[in-house]
């Protein structure tokens, strides 16, 4: 049995790149950055980076390039593929880069890539949220353990 399978968590290097091929289908091309920390032989913290291609097609890559800016934390899962063709110069080129599955955005913070929360000036818009269900547990709880199913 094999297994081709890459799980990348980082940031989008670039803002991502909305094509169509010839079928009509959406094809979304953008990189991320992974870093990683070691220490070296001396006991010297060590960091790189690593940059990754990717790619995402169908509905899902609408969706990346509508919400998706430079700076973005992304989960990536997919697959590597590695692709090769001919330059114009005659050279044979290669790229290697992952097929997107499945891209799961990460947290929506003030920084990089996530637009600034908009300011509400309604009194509708300043309207108390409902609190959400809570389990409320006993104060004095015994656990018996003939009780527990295992």
């Amino acid at each position: 049995m094999y297994l081709n399978k890459a799980f990348i968590i980082g940031n989008l290097t670039r803002d991502p790149e909305l094509k169509s091929l010839p079928s009509g289908i959406q094809v979304s091309t953008f990189s991320v950055a992974t870093n990683r920390t070691w220490k070296d032989k001396n006991g010297a913290k060590q960091e790189a980076a690593d940059f990754h291609n990717i790619v995402v097609f169908g509905r899902q890559a609408e969706t990346v390039s509508q919400y998706l800016r430079k700076g973005s934390s992304v989960l990536i899962e997919g697959r590597m593929q590695t692709r090769s063709w001919d330059a114009a110069d005659g050279q044979k080129k290669y790229r290697t880069e992952i097929v997107a599955d499945r891209v799961q955005f990460g947290p929506r913070g003030t920084g990089a890539g996530a637009p600034a929360a908009p300011i509400s000036k309604t009194q509708e818009d300043k309207q108390e949220v409902p609190p959400m269900d809570t389990i409320e547990y006993p104060e004095d709880s015994t656990i018996n353990l003939d009780d527990i199913p295992f």
